[in-house]
């Protein structure tokens, strides 16, 4: 009998293996839940990424030059972003974010937060109304659920 996702995709024929099932399982639940926090960051002219680096950027231990590396930031980025440059360009162009040299190392870009990127994410609460907006997706799963999704993502991810 053909899972969930065959129904609704109406594949009439098995995935070649569990594994393929759960690659595709898991590309339509990102689908989801990236569609519902785009909805909501689009009112506030934020796209996802800008969003997870100001929120980084909020809760980052900042250098002692003032700011955090932007290679740094690219690492803490929870999707993988190619430009993070032109990312923190129009960042910086909304006057969300400041950049500026390293006094240790003038190589070094760092970047921190403006007092205008701090209360964007405060107006727009965006944290509380994404956990809100994603409550019926995941109203089937129980805490202990999601803990054991996290680990079982987890483990796939440092395989």
């Amino acid at each position: 009998m053909p899972g969930r996702l065959a129904r609704d995709i109406k594949q009439s024929k098995p995935f070649f293996s569990p594994r393929l099932e759960v690659y595709f399982n898991l590309l339509r639940t990102t689908d989801l839940l990236t569609r519902t926090a785009t909805d909501l960051l689009k009112v506030h002219d934020l796209s996802g990424t800008q969003y997870n680096v100001l929120r980084i950027l909020r809760g980052a231990v900042i250098t002692p030059d003032g700011g955090l590396p932007c290679s740094e930031i690219g690492a803490r980025l929870i999707t993988h972003d190619p430009d993070v440059t032109r990312l923190l360009d129009r960042l910086e162009k909304r006057g969300l974010v400041q950049r500026a040299r390293g006094d240790s190392d003038r190589r070094v870009v760092l970047v921190r937060i403006t007092p205008a990127g701090s209360e964007l994410l405060e107006t727009c609460d965006q944290d509380r109304r994404l956990t809100d907006a994603f409550a019926p997706h995941f109203a089937g799963l129980s805490s202990d659920d999601c803990k054991t999704l996290i680990t079982l993502l987890e483990n796939l991810r440092q395989a």
